[in-house]
């Protein structure tokens, strides 16, 4: 375990408020603290070099499976099982071996591995079983399998993100495995990157809320309880924004903009006290972040205050020496990555990183103190989970998995994600009397609602999907009818099928909802070309478009595919992201008016395939002859009502840096529906030392009101919101012109 000095600044009120309760509490946390370090230093001097290295070695459940039995059930091959546990003495196990298993399965594999972990080893340390439950115990089947984290920022509803953390955590831990990789905490802000949709959008500010949230859901206070996870903060630090836009391709970032954005949600992921963080696959400027002391080190354990344990993602110590090409070989990369602060590889289908870092100690060249550091880490977390005193799986919380209570929150998800981006004429929502025709490739599959790390890595498998749940079209059927709805499947996403099929049927209906997007993807064979919406699809559209029907369009789409040459052509457009499973219902209950849609983008929607700037730019951006001008901008998202913001105030037009500003603005329902209305406050530093962003969120909120009802909104804001990352790479404030901005309104304050 490591000890670094951090620099707090606190206000007296903070210091205050805390009273007598947090010294008490702190006394008590040094003392359980001081307790789990004895524990460990015990431990630690029991064991040997090879059990220490062990522990630091993670591998896949492929390593160690067998046959598939009769009944579908993974067996594990015992010899193979042994060769990992009791001869390399590995720590970690991860992975789903190919596919979701049953909740019984995974009973039966976790058990049989700790059984051997805690009574065939020497010092019974258990292992520590990790797995991707992106979106859901989504390697369970049957699991409550919740939108993807882009969809959950659009709902911008903080408690729901944190209570999906409490239902996955105790999903995954109901399956046997207390250790979770999420969240992931980029800032989606290469919308070609395939992997947008695991992020919390393009701002730091909501990534860092949400993502803290998730964490809290988690991990609770405490996570030795039986349905709290290890969260795994990922991916560390700059892997979102490839130049490319390819993934695994290089980022280049200065440290200032890493600062200022990027490294905010961490920040905030930290703080909440996550417990193990895994690191950026590729490298930020030239370096790799697996080989990065800097990054490692310095920033994460001795700026953010980090104090658990750091894992490799995929391979990626050898990469450094097969792709990135900074080591010479797979000896020297080990050396490499685990010297920069890397304190267990994801080999992860053999002993290569075991082998070599034993041989390295024994050589002198890692020193054993830098093996007892890393061990101590990750027994840390370990004993944090309770995984000691009890190494197996708590078959009782199988009656708490998937519940209809879980479900009932699913949907919720769903239905607050639903972002209205356009309604011509008031199109939506449609009657239930009318008749509709359902065309397009989303129509009738689960995979695109859901997307990668679905069941299977790619979410690809449609025949593993749970029948019972609905697609699009088989909810609207349910609306209206199967006998008010026809559907011609008219394209694939690459193929053009019977479109003059569907132009016929066209005639035959009241109105056309087209259900565009993506195929399902996940990581590097998500990567694409061309962010333009496949020629098919497009062409679907603008032939409908010739009938003179509707059209509304719906989206299941992970990142924002270019749609500028049909927008005109479609009433209405509905960005349904990656909705999850209860995802075709919550899109027929907004189509038909059982929901009024409330979600706002959480990224700017481009209008080019080749124009990628976001809500945040510089004002150069923005000025003539450059324009910004996306398809729609962050944070757009319309109603079936309307507000209306007045009366915004500001509790003091000139204060100090270290004084607090509170702002109030009224918000008011003014149409005939109920609905939700998200409130975003943005600041802008009208001059600054380093060129400022036009604007940067600082506060949301959402609120509920009926027809008429009004509310008023509190904000308050302070020293942290005022600052930006200066000239010498340090936060400052500056004195000088700010602007807050809420729903259209502005108010001016000064900073002396």
């Amino acid at each position: 375990m490591r000890t670094y000095a951090i620099i707090v600044i606190v206000t007296a009120a903070l210091v205050w408020a805390a009273g007598c309760a947090s010294i008490e509490t702190t006394a008590a946390d040094n003392q359980k603290d001081q307790q789990m370090e004895k524990k460990i230093d015990e431990l630690l001097a029991k064991m040997t070099l090879e059990e220490k290295v062990g522990q630091m070695t993670q591998v896949t459940l492929e390593v160690v499976a067998g046959e598939t039995n009769e009944d579908g059930w993974l067996m594990l091959d015992d010899k193979k099982l042994q060769d990992a546990i009791v001869t390399h003495q590995v720590g970690s196990i991860l992975n789903c071996g190919g596919q979701a298993r049953t909740v019984d399965n995974w009973l039966q594999i976790i058990t049989q591995m700790q059984a051997m972990a805690t009574k065939q080893t020497r010092l019974g340390i258990p292992i520590i079983y990790g797995i991707d439950a992106i979106h859901g115990a989504n390697y369970t089947l049957g699991a409550t399998i919740f939108p993807q984290h882009i969809a959950m920022a659009a709902t911008s509803n903080v408690d729901l993100v944190r209570t999906e953390g409490e239902i996955t955590a105790l999903e995954i831990r109901a399956s046997g495995m207390p250790w979770n990789f999420g969240p992931v905490l980029g800032l989606g802000r290469n919308p070609m990157w395939p992997r947008q949709w695991e992020t919390f959008g393009e701002d730091a500010y909501i990534s860092s809320v949400m993502g803290a949230a998730y964490v809290e859901g988690q991990q609770g206070s405490d996570i030795s309880q039986p349905t709290k996870v290890a969260a795994c903060m990922k991916h560390y630090l700059g892997y979102s924004v490839p130049l490319s836009g390819k993934d695994r391709t290089p980022a280049y970032i200065p440290e200032r903009q890493l600062r200022q954005l990027f490294l905010k949600p961490f920040a905030a992921a930290a703080k909440a006290g996550v417990a193990t963080v895994m690191v950026n696959s590729s490298e930020i400027n030239g370096i790799p972040v697996h080989s990065d002391r800097f990054l490692l080190v310095d920033v994460l354990r001795g700026e953010l205050g980090f104090d658990g344990f750091v894992v490799s993602d995929w391979a990626d110590i050898d990469n450094l020496y097969k792709r990135e090409m900074v080591a010479r070989d797979q000896r020297e990369a080990v050396k490499m990555a685990v010297m920069a602060g890397v304190d267990m590889s994801m080999v992860p289908n053999d002993y290569s990183f075991y082998d070599h870092l034993v041989d390295l100690v024994k050589t002198g060249e890692v020193p054993i103190s830098r093996i007892d550091e890393a061990v101590a880490d990750i027994l840390l977390v370990k004993f944090q989970l309770g995984l000691f005193e009890r190494p197996y799986p708590n078959k009782q919380l199988k009656k708490q998995f998937a519940t209809d209570a879980s479900r009932q929150v699913n949907l919720q998800a769903a239905r607050e994600a639903m972002t209205l981006l356009k309604n011509e004429s008031d199109l939506l929502p449609l009657g239930k009397d009318k008749k509709v025709l359902v065309t397009g490739p989303c129509s009738n599959k689960l995979s695109v609602l859901n997307g990668g790390w679905t069941i299977t890595w790619q979410g690809d498998n449609e025949a593993l999907y749970p029948q019972e749940k609905s697609t699009i079209l088989e909810a609207i059927q349910d609306k209206v009818g199967a006998s008010n709805v026809e559907y011609i499947e008219a394209v694939t996403f690459d193929k053009e099928l019977d479109i003059s099929r569907a132009v016929s049927a066209a005639s035959r209906v009241d109105v056309i909802v087209a259900c565009l997007g993506e195929p399902t993807y996940c990581e590097t064979p998500g990567n694409i070309d061309d962010l333009m919406l496949t020629a098919p699809q497009i062409r679907l559209v603008q032939e409908l478009t010739k009938t003179g029907k509707p059209i509304v369009m719906v989206l299941t789409e992970g990142r924002p595919r270019v749609i500028r040459t049909i927008v005109d052509d479609a009433g209405a457009i509905l960005m349904a992201y990656l909705p999850g499973m209860e995802g075709g219902q919550a899109i027929a209950d907004v189509l038909f008016g059982d929901t009024n849609p409330s979600g706002k983008l959480p990224f700017t929607y481009p209008k080019y395939s080749g124009w990628h700037v976001c809500y945040d730019h510089k004002k150069s951006e923005n000025a003539a002859p450059n324009k910004f001008d996306p398809q729609w901008e962050f944070g757009h998202g319309l109603s079936y009502t309307t507000f209306k913001y007045g009366d915004l105030k500001l509790s003091k037009k000139q204060i100090s840096p270290d004084e607090k500003l509170t702002v109030t603005v009224n918000i008011a329902n003014t149409g005939s529906r109920e609905g939700a209305e998200i409130v975003q406050l943005y600041l802008s530093d009208v001059v600054a030392s380093v060129t400022p962003p036009v604007k940067s969120l600082k506060r949301f909120t959402k609120v509920h009101l009926t027809p008429g009802q009004s509310k008023t909104v509190r904000f308050e804001l302070g020293w942290d919101d005022f600052a930006f990352i200066g000239r010498q790479n340090k936060p400052v404030v500056e004195p000088g012109e700010f602007k807050i901005t809420l729903g259209g309104l502005t108010e001016a304050f000064e900073i002396q």
